[in-house]
């Protein structure tokens, strides 16, 4: 048990440093990840289980659940390349790194507001983000070597995936020198995420409960949902459950089983994809542990701030 127990506080102090979690956890695994006391069975289990269907049982019918309705959460990239992609290894490499170079004038927009739009009519009206803020999100590395140059830029739209389905969303369309079509930039930020009804989780084992990293996608059919999970380097990896209710989905995030050898402290992140049995549709996607909304991990810009 000596064993497990430095293993976990490994994992726990990496956690902490990253900020992947709110509140504390503590304890250690059985090592196999499915029976006993941790793991996807025995009393690990059905106390993740319990914390799930109190998350679920907080926001369900909740003035939280109606704002995140309410608002606009992308859950997609801020960022669309030019159709067809990129051409070639050395224009992707520049994009991955974020390797730009502006050559050209950005037009300068006075303060503004702009509308996420809907197709059922509804829409949120939200303050516009001006092309230079834009531009930086996506040129944040050097430019010595292989870069895009953007040579203009003009205000648009673009389609984007939401918590309420696909919307329409003001976006800057970037020019760039050799392509026919823009690279498209969301103009508008999140909105603020409502007061969550519950409390993250306390103390509790590693291989029982720990926090998600992020929201990575949802399937376009809405059935499967992609996260990604940490864990530490002594485990056999992460494991996420799901719990649906009418109004919500829960992932419970965990670690499983113990490594035998050096145990460093080192986060790994995995991407892990759950099926469900209905479409997440309007349902609140939230991580068991923090009792929040899982944040979309946007690669050009920032997630929803809590309120």
């Amino acid at each position: 048990m000596r064993r497990n127990t430095s293993r976990a506080v490994n994992l726990l102090v990496v956690l902490a440093l990253s900020g992947a979690g709110t509140g504390a956890l503590a304890g250690c695994g059985n090592g196999n990840g499915k029976d006993g006391d941790g793991g996807v069975g025995g009393h690990g289990g059905r106390d993740a289980e319990a914390r799930a269907r109190q998350v679920a049982d907080a926001w369900d019918g909740s003035k939280a659940a109606d704002a995140w309705r309410e608002g606009y959460f992308p859950m997609g990239e801020a960022v669309q390349l030019p159709e067809n992609g990129l051409r070639d290894g050395a224009d992707k490499h520049a994009y991955t790194t974020q390797s730009f170079v502006l050559s050209g004038e950005l037009p300068a927009t006075a303060d503004k507001d702009g509308q996420v739009k809907w197709g059922s009519a509804d829409s949120v009206t939200l303050p516009l983000m001006g092309a230079r803020k834009a531009y930086d999100t996506v040129a944040r590395g050097g430019n010595s070597g292989a870069h895009l140059t953007v040579t203009g830029a003009r205000l648009g739209e673009m389609t984007l995936a939401t918590s309420r389905g696909p919307a329409t969303v003001p976006a800057w369309l970037f020019t760039l020198e050799g392509y026919d079509t823009p690279l498209k930039r969301v103009a508008v930020s999140p909105s603020k995420l409502p007061e969550p009804p519950l409390g993250p989780a306390g103390q509790m084992p590693t291989d029982v409960l720990t926090p998600l990293g992020r929201l990575v996608e949802v399937a376009g059919d809405g059935r499967s949902v992609t996260v990604m999970a940490t864990h530490g380097s002594c485990d056999d990896g992460p494991a996420v459950r799901v719990l649906e209710t009418g109004g919500s989905v829960v992932l419970s995030a965990s670690v499983v089983g113990t490594k035998d050898g050096p145990c460093t402290a080192e986060l790994k992140r995995e991407e892990v994809t759950v099926k469900l049995d209905q479409p997440v549709g309007d349902r609140v996607l939230l991580d068991a542990f923090t009792a929040r909304p899982v944040p979309y991990g946007e690669r050009n810009g920032p997630s929803p701030s809590w309120s």
